[in-house]
């Protein structure tokens, strides 16, 4: 084969494909290759739980498809996508990182499976995450720790980790994610990566296990703004199994793709929300950054603004999540309707049984005090109201485009540790759409060309468009994405 798959695009494959230069079968095994190698080898990130064990013979398929139609079979035809494993496949163990669950092949696709597959893409495998998507260091009770391929030191984010780091070492193009508080854009800050956090309703939660209904939805992780804003297109619409999707009719447009505007940043009015900048040592390389970052902006046409107001992160997590509050109630929705026969019909039967990692167990003991429309519960979903309308009038009384913040005020944690002052709370906790992009690298003795950081651009519920055509103009004016010394080219090794 002679295409050469290191950061290469859909657009890319494409063409090549449509030219007769590489065929899909190829392509996977290439990919399976790179997994092979490092996965489980060489810096053995360990992002993946299941391979697809017919990918080959699926991408034989769509090879006979363009043969005999000659053209693609839709808008990811033969595209390896990495999925996280919470989401329903039916000829795939979904185990959502947990021991409780592992064997479990559902009935059916989850919406998002569904639409990936009807695009033709091939989902490679299965990705490891935090157990249950319940925190940011993806530690699974089924394979252990992930690991960043920059900085083998450091988790890579989370929850969803896995898909991140398979992403960021060239091991697939799309990258699949879910996201309660942090859990799209903090693999993409960690690992160098486009993550987007789309509003609430406009992608479909039916078929993946639940984590906070109320915060909870998928999006892309991708080493491009393009291939996301491809992922988006596919992913996006109305559900009727998801009746909060009802809120997206009338809100897409034909294509987020016609979105993707070099010039896009120029004439928008940016605030940068100042009180999620932290003003300790420990956020000093994050800043530098960040600062760097920011002259992207002003050197091709946008305008910076400076917002003052006081938006406390510790806060918005304790008073405005409910991630916690939701997460016993909304598990045990999907855990009831497992077999009978099955082992787990609750949390409060894992935590029985011991079928958990103890990392876990703290977060999973807490949330079985808690519960859905408690007075504290309704306190907080009353909060939520008046800080969305609080953001919004910053940004009407500003007249902002969108605003911008680094996604976590310090580099992502040590292996061991737990995340701190990560910024993605903001929109999950309102349900506001958000776009993390590399800002760059903070140098680190483990990290041989240093440790990623993502910036997050963030604005009006279903103002998707418009973000996407600043994020691309960021993207195409900087060019901060690099791939981890750690996994490099087989083909020139």
């Amino acid at each position: 084969m002679h295409f050469d798959i290191m950061e290469t695009t859909v657009a890319k494959v494409h063409a090549a494909m449509l030219a007769g230069d590489l065929t899909c079968r190829e392509l996977v095994e290439a990919y399976l290759k790179r997994i092979d190698a490092y996965d489980q080898k060489g810096p053995a990130i360990n992002s993946i739980i299941t391979v697809n064990p017919k990918a080959l013979e699926e991408a034989d398929a769509c090879d006979a498809y363009l043969k005999e139609h000659g053209k693609l079979c839709g808008p990811l035809h033969g595209i390896p996508v990495m999925m996280k494993d919470n989401f329903n496949t039916k000829d795939m163990q979904t185990s959502a990182g947990s021991i409780a669950l592992k064997g479990w092949v559902p009935p059916t696709d989850s919406f998002v499976t569904k639409k990936i597959r009807e695009s033709g893409a091939i989902i490679l495998a299965k990705t490891n995450l935090h157990e249950f998507a319940i925190w940011g260091e993806s530690i699974s009770s089924i394979t252990g720790q992930a690991v960043n391929p920059y900085d083998p030191t450091r988790t890579p984010g989370g929850s969803s980790g896995g898909t991140g780091a398979s992403i960021a070492c060239n091991m697939g193009i799309i990258g699949l994610g879910t996201d309660t508080i942090n859990s799209v854009r903090s693999p993409s800050s960690a690992n160098s990566l486009v993550g987007i956090r789309p509003t609430i309703g406009l992608v479909s939660r039916s078929g993946i296990v639940p984590y906070s209904l109320t915060q909870d939805t998928a999006g892309p992780i991708c080493r491009t703004v393009e291939d996301a804003v491809r992922c988006l297109d596919v992913i996006a619409g109305y559900d009727p199994d998801d009746a909060e999707t009802a809120w997206s009719v009338g809100q897409q447009p034909a294509s987020y793709l016609d979105s993707l505007n070099v010039d896009g940043m120029k004439g928008k009015r940016i605030g940068v929300l100042e009180s999620l900048f932290g003003k300790e040592e420990i956020n000093a390389s994050t800043n530098a950054v960040m600062k760097e970052a920011m002259k992207v902006f002003t050197e091709n046409g946008a305008e910076l603004i400076p917002v003052t107001d006081q938006i406390d992160q510790p806060w918005l997590t304790s008073e405005t999540s409910v991630h916690l509050d939701d997460f016993k109630d909304h598990l045990n929705l999907y855990l009831k309707d497992l077999p009978p026969e099955w082992p787990v019909h609750s949390m409060a039967d894992i935590l029985e049984k011991g079928l958990f990692h103890p990392f876990s167990e703290g977060n999973m003991r807490d949330a079985m005090k808690l519960g859905v429309g408690t007075p504290r519960y309704l306190q907080k979903m009353y909060n939520k109201i008046g800080v969305r309308t609080h953001i919004l009038k910053i940004m009407a009384d500003l007249n902002l485009d969108a605003m911008i913040y680094p996604h976590q005020q310090q580099l992502v944690c040590k292996i061991g540790g737990n995340q701190q002052q990560r910024n993605g709370v903001l929109c999950s906790s309102l349900g506001f759409p958000s776009i993390a992009v590399p800002a760059g690298f903070a140098p680190d003795e483990n990290a041989p060309i240093g440790v990623p950081v993502g910036m997050e651009i963030i604005g009006r519920p279903w103002s998707e468009p418009k973000l996407i055509e600043i994020a691309y103009s960021f993207e195409q004016h900087s060019h901060f994405r690099k791939p981890p010394v750690s996994a490099p080219d087989l083909e020139e090794k």
